[in-house]
């Protein structure tokens, strides 16, 4: 039998390590008990169906060997196996692998904090920048700002704290690879829903957003309450709400459109500031021609 050191010592450490690394003590015990086995499991002397097991009243790992039956693989008997010097020459072994089943339990922790979350806001401090992507730091994680994602003429400064949108979530051996992006429309979106309460409680809704990075934003918005003015409600008291998300876009232009179910309207509606004079529908293919005052093109 192997000794812990005490079972109020062994649940002391893994109660510290736990908090630490923001883990369980069940997951430790776990791969505690995982790296033993495979400690156990490199020694010539090794039994084929080998368990290792903690009993919390004795304080002492275990290694039970199962008997199968022949036939249908049943367990006919549980013996303990546990060789007199397993703790002294495993123990370095089983440490290593300990060390690398908490590494294995934080990134797919990580990987958990963020699988689904595609579609999220998050805001990142600038670790690293060149000509093929940036880092952000998100805490205990970092983001990837692939080149292809970056607005262009924006700085991203070392130290600099920015908002990005994580586009998609991917699970490697090295962790989750959180992928983000600033030019993508959902980015305007969701600092508006940041900034505009209406909009995060859902009176008030993004219909449309259509955006060259870097340049200009048109969104068009729509209200469930006939008292709440949509686009009032986006722009704020003295611009003061719009001026918010522009400040977080290093000032890209935005227009905020009342939405309508009506498609010429609509469109005329997405022009403004532009006069129309005229919108022809091509029902067949989709689209629409415009016609304005030639001091408006």
């Amino acid at each position: 039998m192997v000794k812990s050191g005490g079972k109020a010592d062994l649940t002391e450490y893994l109660e510290l390590v736990a908090q630490e690394r923001g883990l369980t003590v069940d997951a430790l015990m776990q791969a505690l008990c995982d790296a033993m086995l495979a400690a156990y499991k490199r020694r010539s002397d090794a039994v084929m169906f080998p368990r290792v097991e903690f009993d919390p009243d004795t304080s002492e790992f275990r290694v039970i060997e199962q008997v199968l039956d022949d036939v249908d693989d049943a367990i006919l008997e549980e013996r303990d196996v546990t060789p007199d010097d397993f703790g002294r020459i495993q123990a370095q072994a089983a440490k290593q692998v300990l060390s690398q089943k908490i590494r294995e339990v934080e990134r797919d922790k990580k990987y958990a904090d963020y699988v689904g979350k595609e579609g999220s806001l998050v805001t990142g401090i600038i670790q690293q920048s060149d000509n093929r992507y940036t880092l952000l730091d998100l805490g205990n994680v970092e983001a990837l700002l692939p080149q292809a994602e970056q607005v262009p003429h924006e700085r991203y400064d070392n130290g600099a704290r920015v908002k990005a949108y994580i586009v998609e979530v991917r699970k490697t051996t090295k962790g989750p690879q959180i992928v983000v992006s600033r030019t993508h429309p959902g980015l305007i979106k969701e600092l508006f829903a940041l900034e505009v309460p209406e909009i995060s409680s859902g009176i008030v809704e993004i219909k449309g957003c259509a955006r060259e990075p870097g340049h200009r934003t048109k969104i068009s918005v729509a209200s469930i309450d006939q008292n709440v003015d949509p686009v009032g409600a986006c722009v704020g008291a003295g611009g003061a709400r719009v001026r918010m998300v522009t400040n977080e876009v290093f000032g890209e232009k935005i227009d905020i459109v009342p939405y309508s179910d009506d498609t010429v309207e609509y469109i005329m509606r997405a022009l403004q500031p532009a006069r129309v004079k005229e919108v022809r529908l091509d029902d067949y293919s989709g689209t629409a021609t415009v016609i304005v005052p030639d001091n408006q093109l």
